[in-house]
């Protein structure tokens, strides 16, 4: 188990159709959440974005803006205890076509309020509420 903080990026993503992609992996116990992964070190955060959106989703960014920022001390939902510090994003896609990785059980593009009717992870929620604040639903 780490012992400090990790960095971490993820982002809500619109693509061509106004819908916003939501996936569940086989870290989150079965919850849903958006795409993002570790910031390697000497990486800057949005090129860390780029680089596991690509890795997790195959789908390239565009627009990509700064959403919130949070921290999760040993969230109960994640599979290990950890110390997250998530900077999250919104972002595009020019495409809704998804490659995904092997940790990647599930996806779909859904209409942003539709989001919050998944069973999503306790730091997606907050996530999903600002794009509807900030971008309308």
């Amino acid at each position: 188990m780490a012992r400090h903080p990790i960095p971490t990026v993820g982002a809500l993503v619109r693509g061509p159709s106004g819908r916003v992609l939501v996936v569940r992996t086989t870290k989150w116990r079965g919850r849903w959440g958006v795409p993002g992964g570790k910031v390697e070190w000497g990486e800057r955060l949005v090129d860390a974005l780029l680089r596991e959106f690509h890795e997790e989703v195959g789908l390239a960014l565009e627009h990509v803006e700064w959403a919130l920022f949070q921290e999760a001390v040993f969230p109960p939902d994640f599979h290990e205890p950890m110390h997250f510090l998530m900077f999250n994003y919104f972002a595009e896609s020019p495409t809704e076509e998804v490659v995904p990785s092997e940790e990647i059980v599930e996806w779909a593009w859904v209409p942003p309020r539709e989001a919050l009717d998944y069973p999503l992870n306790v730091h997606t929620t907050p996530l999903v509420e600002r794009y509807l604040e900030v971008k309308g639903g």
